[in-house]
């Protein structure tokens, strides 16, 4: 990996070394805080400590602990070394000059549980240099160690609010502001990107006083803040924690000397313990929590009252979010339509979830599109946890004066036939152009696809605005809803899936997660 290249930059906190390959400066695990073990397990990150000489960055630093998951990362990713120090970040860049080129800082997905910024479809380096942009990409806590919050069942002994994986994301981004200078990118215009929990997390930092300031746009991919959860329900959570672990809430030093290896077998059982009848065990065991402080309130509704008004935001979902969720699951081809309505009703009234189905059943027949009790739950799914409360988020920086984009993701991946459509987590190799593979898809018009969302991207990050020549004009997000298609053929549609979409207008319904 070496040549002649000088390959060493000064950071706050000492020299580091990486590696010039194919026209871009990679460096990889640079710790962005101190290592968040013993005494400052569930505690806010501290500042990284100085070192002496230079520290090599050539390989990935260990990711968050966490249990493999059935269908959990998509493609599979390869096993890697797992540790409570997991703060790390990597960095692709074109140059390691003042050029102050646009910085995109990813957020990786895994519904707060699983993944890692190391993942092979993150590799950035043709995003990065398609784009000329510095690329970030970060770890951070998951799970019971970074959203668990324990400070009511310790009365405070541990202060964790079950926010320390966004603080971690917030520390991440003050070393970007403090350091990204020396690798050629430029401080005060920072995005920050994410799918699934990822972009979860940047709808919560959206709505976080804290985070002001440390990032000038946003682009979310498949998912907004609408799972942080109510205290009420974290505390819950957390006593369930403990009841799984045998201790005590004021038992400081026994949740102290609990192994990774406990932490991570309490999660699974809390998994299994928190799924409905007859249902599989859910993904999202923890996640954000509304804690009245670092976040305020519902996140969408601080939105609405303009914390994020000076956010220029790309939003968006695939067509088909809930095919990767529902395929998993034993029997889901051969339930009928009461059955589909008794699943929902624990999101709405019975009488809500019948109009619904009805709704869409309709406007699936009047499209000429397949209304099977699967493809309607996967419908209506996809909507409940995905499409609305983007939209909802969408109208929010709309109406607060924000430029505001939207997308609709229809590429459908082959795998199964087909049988999994455009679903949940499709886009990402498009984004990142790791998508040749049996997943995503290959060929011609995959090529086009990857350089449209590629070029949208990066210029959106470069100027606020995502039309290119690739993509063409992409409008705002006006009364017109005006949404970007992204598939075989990108093109502008006004108000697709509009008679859906009204259909939540009038019900009230809770927030739901796979």
């Amino acid at each position: 990996m070496s040549n002649n290249k000088q390959t060493v930059v000064d950071t706050r906190a000492g020299k580091i070394e990486g590696y010039y390959k194919e026209g871009l400066y990679v460096f990889k695990g640079i710790p962005y805080a101190a290592p968040p073990v013993g005494e400052l397990r569930w505690m806010p990150p501290q500042p990284v400590k100085p070192w002496e000489g230079t520290l090599q960055a050539k390989q990935f630093g260990p990711i968050a602990p966490q249990n493999e998951m059935e269908g959990g990362m998509i493609p599979p990713a390869p096993p890697q070394t797992q540790n409570e120090d997991c703060l790390f970040l990597n960095i692709w860049t074109p140059g390691l000059d003042d050029a102050r080129r646009p910085v995109m800082v990813w957020i990786h997905g895994g519904a707060f549980t699983i993944g890692s910024s190391s993942e092979p479809m993150y590799k950035a380096s043709r995003l990065a240099a398609r784009g000329d942009i510095v690329l970030v990409t970060i770890n951070y806590r998951l799970g019971m160690l970074g959203f668990l919050n324990l400070r009511e069942v310790t009365k405070g002994k541990i202060p964790a609010t079950g926010n320390e994986g966004l603080l971690d994301q917030l520390a991440a981004l003050n070393w970007v502001k403090e350091n990204i200078a020396a690798f050629g990118g430029d401080p005060t215009n920072v995005t920050v990107f994410g799918e699934s929990a990822g972009a979860m997390s940047i709808g919560c930092l959206m709505a976080m006083p804290k985070a002001k300031g440390y990032f000038h746009k946003a682009i979310l991919e498949s998912g907004v803040g609408s799972t942080a959860i109510p205290l009420d329900e974290a505390v819950d959570t957390a006593r369930q924690f403990l009841e799984t672990t045998g201790i005590k809430g004021d038992d400081v030093k026994a949740l102290h000397e609990l192994t990774v290896k406990d932490l991570l077998e309490a999660e699974m059982e809390l998994r299994t313990a928190m799924a409905g009848p007859g249902e599989v065990a859910r993904i999202t065991v923890t996640s954000p929590v509304i804690d009245g402080e670092l976040i305020p309130d519902v996140p969408n509704e601080l939105a609405r009252r303009g914390s994020a008004k000076e956010v220029p935001t790309i939003i968006g979902t695939n067509l088909e979010e809930w095919k990767l969720f529902g395929i998993m699951q034993p029997d889901i081809n051969e339930l009928n339509e009461a059955e589909i309505v008794s699943r929902l009703s624990q999101f709405m009234s019975a009488g809500d979830a019948r109009e619904i189905v009805k709704t869409y059943r309709e406007a699936r027949q009047e499209r000429g599109e397949p209304a099977t009790p699967f493809e309607l739950l996967s419908a209506v799914n996809t909507d409940l946890m995905f499409r609305i409360p983007a939209l909802g988020l969408v109208e929010a920086q709309r109406d607060n004066g924000q430029l505001a984009y939207n997308y609709l993701f229809d590429w459908k991946s082959p795998v199964m036939n087909g049988a999994i459509g455009a679903c949940h987590a499709l886009e990402i190799g498009f984004v990142f152009g790791q998508y040749n593979d049996m997943f995503c898809g290959s060929g011609p018009d995959a090529d086009k696809l990857s350089g449209c969302i590629q070029d949208a991207w990066t210029t959106f990050a470069r100027t606020g605005d995502p039309s290119c020549e690739s993509i063409g004009k992409w409008p705002i997000y006006g009364e017109n809803r005006m949404t970007m298609t992204l598939g075989k053929n990108c093109h502008v549609e006004e108000a697709p899936y509009e008679q859906e979409r009204q259909a939540w207008e009038n019900i009230s319904y809770k927030s739901a997660m796979p």
